[in-house]
């Protein structure tokens, strides 16, 4: 008896186009993805697709959800203080958008019925809520650093700047001579920034922490 001949092609499955669909958003930006492109990079029929999902919102929403399940939430269950883990898990979430910042405006809508976003959502609202924090308090935490760690992830400061130190006239822009100079240090400014933010947003925190200890 013959044997079957194996397929020259990864049979066509979910995470397959998932992760397809990922590389073409890091690479080229949301507009790149289409059923049709992402047929063409599979290389199978347009129609194929629609086995696995029905719309482009919903690759995309998946893609989404791929990069959520990136974040490690371990810090919430191995016994650290609300405030290290929150810290901790800020610095995952960041790495992972920062890796894939093409979709975050996929993202910043919410986790709406995506798993790994829910149970990112869950993790951080449930370690709150054990921590001490009121319920209400502990959802805007939640929503408090969700916009912060997206709104890092959305463009970078030190990238803003031109590498050249004529378009800051001083005569102009008297504070602003060693502008210039911030684009080749991009990735340590944002990430000094990232931290400085960080640090301020949970020592805030921490006073009001304080207040719900003394009331309760």
């Amino acid at each position: 008896m013959c044997a079957m001949a194996r397929p020259r092609k990864p049979l066509l499955s979910t995470d397959r186009i998932v992760e397809t669909a990922r590389e073409l958003v890091d690479a080229e930006g949301l507009a790149a993805v289409s059923t049709r492109r992402l047929a063409a990079e599979l290389g199978v029929s347009g129609p194929s697709l629609y086995n696995h999902f029905r719309t482009k919102d919903e690759i995309l929403e998946a893609v989404a959800d791929s990069v959520s399940g990136q974040v490690d939430l371990s810090m919430f269950d191995n016994g650290r203080d609300w405030r290290t883990a929150l810290h901790d898990w800020a610095v995952s979430y960041r790495a992972a958008l920062r890796d894939h910042p093409n979709i975050v405006p996929v993202l910043a809508r919410g986790p709406g019925r995506r798993p790994a976003g829910l149970r990112l959502a869950d993790a951080v609202y449930g370690a709150m809520v054990g921590a001490g924090w009121p319920p209400a308090q502990a959802t805007s935490i939640g929503a408090l650093m969700r916009y912060f760690i997206m709104g890092s992830a959305l463009g970078s400061f030190a990238g803003g700047f031109v590498d050249d130190a004529s378009a800051y006239d001083p005569a102009d822009y008297p504070h602003l001579g060693q502008a210039h100079l911030l684009a080749e240090q991009q990735e340590k400014i944002d990430e000094r920034a990232f931290e400085t933010g960080l640090t301020a947003l949970l020592d805030g925190l921490a006073q009001q922490y304080a207040q719900v200890g003394e009331s309760a």
